[in-house]
């Protein structure tokens, strides 16, 4: 695990002067990822907020082999990319390791591109796939998707007198990879750089597939001052939102327990997004309830990988 000294040294391979919005996490994802990659590496991404903003033809903000393609394919085409390599080196013609990592917002992941990120983690194919999960389709005008959470209004759900924002609880697409048996799955968060990029260097090592799901701040949808990104993303782990942890080669691992667990209530209220919980009673308490089941689910989950980890008998009756 590199120092913040030694990341510091490196080149960042995503340059400056890209037309992001200033305090975009998905920017913010894509440069600690790639810090940890290193130069030999191929990127896809799909169309959403990461390419338009960095590839308006002719100009990119890459300094690696970068394949632009459309919204639903990404996974596909970055495994076409790994299979070619693969037989160019059996054949003896490449001898250089590479990696190859596909990124996707939460709308190419979550929903539109499911199909193909579960075809490409069935086949085993050895790479990354880094969703940027900003939580909506934000690219096309801050639409709802599978990842935005309960009670956020979006252009498509918005909070009114009859209906107060989304009524569904987000896709848990985490465990969805994890379901695929595949070698790695992680969630990471831009605000913990040390875990995120311990976390890419670990899924870049192993010999299949592997997902990492990266919380991305969007004060645009959101509704938060551009210039608190990071402590929004903070606030998400340290309320236990958004879960810190791992699935590495079938045990579970929560790599960041938070000190204090802080109420959700800590990082909703600072978000426009969720302005109207005020107004409605039983809104902040029901998001709540459901931070908590999925975290207690996570911690008995983690406790059978300690268990099990120990040589000891894992039974559920023992949680």
């Amino acid at each position: 695990m590199p120092s913040i000294k030694e990341l510091s040294k490196r080149e960042d391979l995503l340059s400056g002067g890209h037309r992001a919005c200033a305090g975009c996490g998905a920017t913010i994802v894509a440069r600690q990822v790639m810090l940890a990659a290193g130069k030999n590496t191929v990127v896809g991404c799909a169309t959403g907020c990461l390419e338009v903003v960095t590839t308006i033809f002719p100009f990119t903000a890459w300094k690696v082999p970068y394949i632009h393609n459309a919204f639903e394919n990404v996974a596909s085409t970055i495994s076409g990319v790994e299979a070619a390599y693969q037989s160019l080196k059996r054949q003896g013609k490449i001898k250089q390791e590479m990696n190859f990592i596909a990124f996707g917002g939460d709308g190419g992941t979550y929903d539109i591109g499911l199909q193909a990120l579960s075809g490409a983690a069935e086949r085993g194919h050895k790479m990354l796939y880094v969703c940027y999960d900003n939580e909506a389709y934000m690219n096309t005008g801050i639409q709802r998707s599978g990842a935005t959470p309960f009670g956020a209004a979006t252009s498509t759900c918005p909070a009114g007198d009859e209906i107060p924002g989304k009524q569904q609880y987000h896709k848990d697409m985490t465990k969805i990879m994890i379901a695929h048996r595949i070698p790695y799955v992680a969630a990471a968060s831009p605000s913990h750089w040390n875990d995120l990029v311990k976390k890419v260097e670990k899924a870049l090592s192993k010999d299949g597939p592997s997902f990492i799901n990266i919380i991305s701040p969007c004060h645009r949808g959101w509704r938060y001052p551009m210039e608190d990104t990071i402590d929004i993303a903070r606030l998400a782990v340290d309320t236990c939102f958004w879960p810190l942890f791992e699935h590495d080669e079938g045990r579970w691992k929560i790599t960041h327990k938070p000190k204090e667990k802080l109420p959700i209530s800590a990082w909703i209220e600072k978000q426009g997004r969720f302005s109207h919980f005020a107004g409605k009673p039983g809104m902040m308490e029901k998001a709540q309830e459901e931070v908590d089941r999925r975290w207690n689910e996570l911690l008995a989950l983690a406790k059978i990988g300690d268990l099990c980890e120990e040589g000891k008998h894992c039974d559920l009756k023992d949680l």
